[in-house]
This record gives structure tokens, C-alpha cells and sequence, in this order.
């Protein structure tokens, strides 16, 4: 046992030590190497430890993060995970682990854009060029539904840790989140300025501020499911887990709708009972009351397809009836509404919202044919009794069957 304990204590000794040598400047490759052959299969607990000791011996956590490159890089995929626990399906944790699967999907659909523009260097028309910034800009908006993922780490889950007096890590992850967040931000106002460039100078974009965001994010689910993962599962237990659970709706899903409901294996009653007992069990408005069960029964047996956008222009609700006319899923809680349409038609979202904001417009109907049907779209703001605008609600209606009625049909005639 002692000499665990002092291969345990040499181990963190020898990285911290390589760490402040990489922080000095002291021949950065050469101790990269060494990082890599003697630190392989090191323990995530002792990653953790090594990372609070240092910010608590007074290596300002801005150091910290500049380091935190280095040493993932140094130690990705090198970190033992043989005594990590199990996660169940609907598990929050597993939640995070599935966001990470759709967001690397969407680096992997960026980098071969990248590959395509790289490769065509020279022979691609102007075209060609704005459809692959078309789509470009298209992932990078989808890309920034990464900030609801890290919402949820540091509203939900971060707090828990500190209460347990594990510091170094929130603080090291949050600083992170931050500067993946202006990548983002970055690369999508320089996608969205972008007129009349060659492909050479769409390269030197591409290098300059595109790859940098999307490393970002695989660099931290690296993080995430090296260290911060195993760990937490070590650190909470399941009653905390569900606490996380009960709040993660507040926030939002990124880029995936969880399928599968987890509830402690010490818990008796459904977890519908419990998000029942959550939100108070009734909600009481000045006409009457409903109980949680009857107030999405009725919202989602109404004939129209009902979307909520709060005052601040996020996605706040929507119905989930049998036959919706346009996909819905619990990914876009929480996101900006214009991230929720196509590039090309963002701007059209952002003027129905300012006109309703300013007062200029109370509504905004249109239609369309699709698939054969004749669809019914309005936008319609919320305003309260001081004429404040609180949001915007989006209905929509399938008239096809209206649009074809003759004469009348009398009250219980309806089966004939």
C-alpha cells in the first residue's frame, strides 16, 4: 500500500514539476516528451490534484489555463481510466457524453470542408467558395449550442464541486468555456463579413480563427471525459446527480434530445411523479388551475404547433404534439432563436423581433406549401399590462382539410 502511496505522490511530484518547467519556458518539446513516456496511464484523481496544488501555491490561474493546452495535449488519451465508474443511460453525465458524440460530428463536417477548400486551392470559383462559407457558417451556429453544455458545468454542476472544496478545476474549465465561446464568436462574425474572398485568403481564415474554435471544443471533451467526468462520478452522489437532473431542463440540451430517463435506484416513484413534485404539482392562473399532467395534455392536443421565445429571444417552449409540422426536440431550449434557422434567412427572424419590440409591429403571419399541405405561420408578441414586450409566440397550422370544407357540419355529426 505505502509504495502505491509513493508512486502515487512521485507521479504528481514529477508533473508538477514538468508543468512549472513548461510554464518557465525550460525546452517545452523536450519536456513534452518526457510528459509523454514516463506520465502514461496516470491516474485522472491525481490530474485534478496536481491542477488545485498548483493555483493553490500561488500560479495564477491565468497561467493555468495557458498551460492547460499543453499538458491535455501532452496527456490525451494517456490518462487511466480502469477504476472509473459506470454510467447509466439518462444519466446526466451520459447526457454530457452524447452532446460530445453530435459535436464532433459537427468538427468532423468542418474539417472536411476545410479539406475540400485546401485541396481546390486555386480552381475553385466564387460559387464554390460562398456555398462552402454558407456552410461553414452553418455549423459555427450550430456549434455555439455548445454554450448551454457548459451552462449546465458551471450553473449545475461546478457548484457542487466547490462545495467539496475542489476549486481548480471549475475555475481552470469555466475560463476555458470562455475563450472557446469568443472563438465561436469570432469566427462567426468573420464567416458572416466575408464578401468577394479567394479561396487562398478563405485558407488563412480558416487557420487563423476557424480551427482554433472547433480545437477548442474537442480539446475540452477531452477534458471532460478524461478527467472531469470520472471524477464527478467519484465525487457526487446520486441524489446530488438528481438534483442536476431535475435543473438541466432550465437550461437546455446541446444538440441532442435525451431518450432515456434515469432515476436513482433508491428512488420508488417515476420520474414523471417527481418533475411533477418539482414544479409544484399545479399551476394557478386567474381563469383556474391545472395540474402539471393536465396542462401538457391540453397544450400538446391542440391542433397548432405552439413555439415560446422569452423576452431575452431563447427558445423557451414548445408543444410536442402526435403530427408537428416542423421537427422540434429539447436541443433548443435555451438557444438563440435566430440559431435556429438556416444563415439566409437569420436576418428575416431578427426584423420580426425588433418590430415587435420597438411596437412597430403586433404580428407577422405568412404561409407556405409544403409537402402538399398549406402551412399557417404567425408570430404573435407577448406584451404585458404595461405593454412591455415578454416574447414572442409562434403558431402553426395545418389548413390543408380547412382550406377544402363546403357547407356545414352539425354538432354530432362528426363520426359520419
Amino acid at each position: 500500500m505505502s509504495e502505491l502511496i509513493n508512486n502515487s505522490k512521485s507521479r504528481k511530484e514529477l508533473l508538477k514539476h514538468m508543468i512549472l518547467q513548461l510554464h518557465s519556458g525550460e525546452a517545452p518539446d523536450a519536456i513534452k516528451k518526457q510528459l509523454t513516456e514516463l506520465l502514461k496511464g496516470i491516474p485522472y484523481d491525481e490530474v485534478v490534484e496536481v491542477e488545485q496544488e498548483l493555483i493553490k501555491e500561488g500560479l495564477p490561474v491565468e497561467e493555468v489555463l495557458k498551460l492547460c493546452d499543453i499538458h491535455a495535449m501532452v496527456l490525451g488519451g494517456n490518462i487511466d481510466q480502469t477504476n472509473a465508474k459506470p454510467i447509466p443511460a439518462g444519466h446526466p453525465v451520459d447526457t454530457f457524453k452524447k452532446e460530445n458524440r453530435e459535436l464532433e460530428k459537427l468538427v468532423l463536417r468542418l474539417n472536411g470542408i476545410y479539406t475540400i477548400i485546401k485541396n481546390g486551392l486555386g480552381t475553385v470559383n466564387n460559387e464554390a467558395i460562398e456555398a462552402n462559407v454558407l456552410e461553414m457558417l452553418s455549423i459555427f451556429n450550430s456549434l455555439t449550442d455548445v454554450d448551454k453544455h457548459y451552462k449546465r458545468k458551471e450553473n449545475l454542476l461546478f457548484p457542487y464541486l466547490e462545495a467539496k472544496g475542489i476549486t481548480g478545476p471549475p475555475t481552470v474549465m469555466w475560463g476555458k468555456h470562455d475563450e472557446t465561446r469568443a472563438f465561436l464568436k469570432n469566427a462567426i462574425q468573420t464567416l458572416t463579413a466575408l464578401k468577394g474572398t479567394n479561396t487562398k485568403d478563405l485558407v488563412e481564415i480558416v487557420d487563423s480563427l476557424l480551427i482554433p474554435a472547433s480545437k477548442a471544443i474537442t480539446d475540452m471533451i477531452m477534458k471532460e471525459e478524461e478527467i472531469l467526468f470520472p471524477m464527478t462520478m467519484d465525487e457526487l452522489n446520486e441524489q446530488e446527480w438528481f438534483d442536476i437532473l431535475q435543473q438541466t431542463n432550465e437550461i437546455g440540451y446541446c444538440l441532442f434530445d435525451p431518450t432515456d430517463e434515469w432515476v436513482p435506484e433508491n428512488f420508488d416513484t417515476s420520474l414523471h411523479e417527481i418533475q411533477n413534485q418539482f414544479a409544484g404539482g399545479e399551476v394557478r392562473l386567474p381563469s383556474g388551475s391545472f395540474s402539471i399532467a393536465e396542462l401538457t395534455l391540453l397544450l400538446n392536443t391542440l391542433p397548432v404547433d405552439i413555439t415560446f421565445v422569452d423576452k431575452n429571444d431563447k427558445v423557451k417552449f414548445f408543444t410536442q404534439g402526435q403530427h408537428r409540422i416542423f421537427d422540434r426536440n429539447r436541443a433548443i431550449l435555451g438557444r438563440d432563436v435566430r440559431m435556429c434557422h438556416p444563415p439566409h434567412s437569420m436576418h428575416i427572424v431578427d426584423q420580426i423581433l425588433n418590430d415587435f419590440k420597438s411596437g412597430k409591429e403586433s404580428a407577422a403571419p405568412f404561409w407556405i406549401q409544403m409537402q402538399g399541405k398549406f402551412i399557417y405561420i404567425i408570430y404573435l408578441p407577448l406584451r404585458d399590462k404595461d405593454n412591455k414586450y415578454m416574447g414572442t409566440i409562434e403558431f402553426s397550422q395545418d389548413l390543408t382539410a380547412l382550406r377544402a370544407l363546403e357547407g356545414e357540419q352539425r354538432l354530432l355529426s362528426y363520426g359520419k
